[in-house]
């Protein structure tokens, strides 16, 4: 699959702004570092020209920033999505998160996103300048020429086990269609089932203690578009603190990943943005995985509209019971 560049979606929003389509354009821009991309929105021709990238760490996904800018901006905004982008897109849209009709969305191909970590581990420490090219070429403070590393080796997890490369949801495709992947996702989740629950406990608890209650992970969550959060309800008695015990540092990703249970596209981006790389993937690929193997396949996402089994009874539903006698689908 042929990558997409940069100077392609400029253009094409260039075009798309000019003849009055959209009035602003989603997608990424630079941080302060090279490999340090964030969301942006663009207005004009000038200001994309300046500053929109599009690059090997353009990993985050778009989709919930829609929630706020479609209210806030006069007209169409222009999306790009990524195959995993557009799952959360159509979730948004199943729960009325946003106006289908003031968003014009662009689909395009990924061949995966690098995790800096992983580049580091080859490159060092100390980059001053990344370009991504044919193979990701690095500059360090202590390197006397760039280091060459290839995408395959250092993609994010949720790249290396990517479940779909078929966008569900566009407006336009810009460069190839990909299909739904034979994933190997569950892996993990399956070691982790294996093991005996005092091993599961200890697993987590010692993933869990890191947790310094920054919020990243529940603000950048497409899954997690409530105006008010209880966590910031100053009456629960957890507002916006750190841990004080071993209870709290479990009770708040547990209730997050309840409240996301059969809503969660595992798009990754928990995992992505979490500063102590706690693996929080895995708790909503739990609950992705029971509800596969409880109710029958379901990805959210997957079309605008559908309900997750937990909210979609069926006489054919099995009973508590039945469940608690089925292999492991407790959580």
């Amino acid at each position: 699959m042929q990558k997409v560049t940069a100077s392609q979606l400029i253009d094409r929003a260039a075009a798309l702004l000019a003849d009055g389509t959209v009035r602003a354009v989603l997608g990424w821009k630079k941080g302060e570092f090279d490999y340090d991309i964030t969301p942006a929105v663009f207005e004009s021709e000038e200001e994309l020209k300046a500053s929109f990238v599009f690059n090997d760490f353009c990993g985050a996904n778009v989709s919930k920033y829609l929630v706020r800018h479609t209210k806030k901006i006069d007209g169409k905004i222009l999306v790009f999505l990524k195959p995993c982008d557009t799952y959360s897109f159509n979730q948004l849209l199943t729960e009325h998160r946003f106006d289908r009709e003031k968003v014009y969305a662009v689909a395009i191909p990924c061949q995966g996103m690098a995790d800096i970590d992983r580049v580091k581990a080859i490159s060092g420490d100390g980059i001053v300048a990344i370009d991504c090219g044919e193979t990701i070429r690095v500059t360090t403070l202590y390197s006397e020429a760039p280091v060459s590393v290839n995408l395959a080796d250092v993609l994010e997890e949720r790249c290396a086990n990517c479940k779909s490369k078929k966008h569900v949801a566009y407006d336009e495709l810009i460069g190839e269609e990909g299909e739904v992947l034979d994933s190997a996702r569950f892996d993990e989740v399956a070691r982790l089932e294996a093991m005996t629950p005092d091993e599961r406990f200890a697993f987590w608890q010692n993933e869990l203690s890191r947790c310094i209650r920054c919020n990243a992970c529940r603000d950048v969550c497409p899954a997690c578009t409530c105006e008010k959060c209880v966590f910031d309800n100053p009456q629960s008695g957890v507002e916006n603190k750190a841990p004080a015990n071993e209870f709290e540092e479990k009770m708040f990703h547990i209730i997050r990943a309840f409240h996301v249970a059969g809503r969660c596209t595992d798009c990754g981006e928990c995992s992505r943005v979490c500063p102590q790389n706690i693996p929080l993937h895995l708790l909503n690929r739990k609950f992705i995985k029971d509800m596969n193997e409880c109710y029958g396949e379901y990805q959210a996402g997957a079309e605008v509209g559908t309900l997750a089994p937990l909210v979609d009874y069926t006489l054919d539903d099995p009973e508590a019971t039945d469940v608690l006698t089925r292999r492991d689908c407790d959580a």
